[in-house]
């Protein structure tokens, strides 16, 4: 047996700009719920602050809400933008979710994807990485301290501060580190020992990164003592399955073009490069290159499996994006072909049966000759006792 793959969904989320935003949100929530009926591991919620698109401004807040509406899935957040926010409120919104879900909450962490939201708090693109490295040495000091911190720079004077709650789960929640293409991401986990989030990991140059961004944790952890565990580490890519190809690709018609446009013209985030001017293109694009799979459940295991080889290693999740290419019943029934067809596979459920199903095939003949055999005995058997039941009363 191989170690259990978890799946789950990371929800930006993506909608197209102009609709009822109220709406859009149940929908996410929706999705969530039905999701965590599927026995989907985890949903990861995005932080983002302007372009139309991804409009939840606080998965905190979010994450509240889906709590309360769910049983089994855990929620993190994917990502709180460190680099926006104070590190000691971050800590402590979080520690206040990890009792409020009763440890169900995962913290992930990143440098701020949107420029756009940057440049509305005066952040510029060159000091957000360097920022969530000071922030984050804050947050994992002050999870696993009780000692105070005290730190200033130009954004943030703490003094002498501590968590006002320990928190719920112990030793401490799952946290990850956001990575898309540079080397920042696993520095900062691997020094750490916390999870790695890959976020652009089907991506040509995430997927080109991904065992690099293993040899960088490894590195790190060994510099700084500590342990990086495969299992923390999730990819993130965008799959669509349908009964067959031809409906996947009807499917998507609904809503990729959408998608394609707001990455080719609206968010200023190079790192998701997407190529296609019409929905055939568009689909051929994911397909070819490997960003995901459009198509059948056994598509969507290959591309799994091409993942599992290029990280030389395995991971410990497969993240769904969560993407509105279709519409909301073809994008729920695509959720549950992968539950139903593709999670089996890497979770340790679909061989047993198979393998059962073949040992019967094997002894079929065998058993229903000797079924056969036994019917035969027992009805002779039969008119035996009836003869000499006949014999009996002819006697008497």
């Amino acid at each position: 047996m191989s170690p259990r793959l978890r799946f789950g969904v990371f929800l930006a989320p993506f909608h197209t700009p102009g609709q009822n935003p109220t709406l859009a949100l149940e929908r996410d929530l929706e999705l969530i719920q039905y999701l965590d009926k599927l026995g989907y591991d985890e949903a990861w919620i995005g932080e983002h602050h302007s372009a139309g698109s991804e409009i939840i401004a606080s998965p905190e807040i979010f994450i509240a809400v889906a709590a309360e509406r769910t049983r089994h899935i855990r929620l993190g957040t994917g990502v709180v933008s460190l680099s926006y926010h104070n590190p000691l409120w971050v800590a402590e919104r979080i520690v206040l979710l990890d009792h409020l879900t009763r440890g169900r909450v995962m913290l992930g962490v990143g440098p701020g994807s949107l420029p756009t939201d940057a440049s509305m708090i005066g952040v510029s693109q060159a000091e957000t990485r360097e920022l969530l490295e000071q922030s984050f040495d804050i947050i994992m000091k002050l999870f696993r301290t009780d000692e105070p911190v005290t730190f200033k720079n130009h954004r943030w004077d703490l003094r002498e501060a501590r968590l006002h709650l320990r928190p719920y789960s112990n030793p401490l929640f799952d946290i990850a580190v956001a990575a898309v293409a540079s080397p920042s991401g696993p520095r900062v986990a691997g020094r750490h020992g916390v999870g790695l989030l890959s976020v652009g990991a089907t991506q040509a140059t995430g997927f080109d990164a991904l065992s690099l961004h293993w040899d960088v944790m490894e590195e790190r952890a060994r510099t700084f003592g500590t342990h990086v565990d495969r299992s923390k580490w999730r990819l993130v890519g965008p799959l669509h399955a349908a009964a067959t190809k031809e409906q996947a690709y009807k499917d998507v018609e609904f809503g990729i073009e959408k998608w394609f446009q707001y990455f080719q013209m609206v968010a200023a985030f190079p790192q998701m490069s997407v190529a296609g001017s019409n929905p055939r293109e568009m689909i051929d694009f994911v397909n070819t290159t490997g960003l995901g799979a459009i198509g059948t459940p056994d598509m969507c295991s290959e591309q799994i499996d091409r993942l599992m080889k290029q990280s030389k290693g395995g991971f410990g999740a497969y993240l769904m994006l969560a993407h509105e290419w279709a519409n909301p019943q073809a994008t729920k029934r695509s959720f549950e072909l992968v539950a139903q067809h593709v999670m089996p596979n890497f979770q340790g459920q679909a061989y047993s049966t198979l393998e059962a199903k073949a040992r019967a095939m094997d002894a079929r003949p065998d058993l229903i000759a000797q079924q056969a055999k036994a019917v035969e005995v027992m009805t002779e058997k039969h008119k035996a006792e009836l003869a000499a039941k006949a014999r009996s009363s002819a006697v008497r």
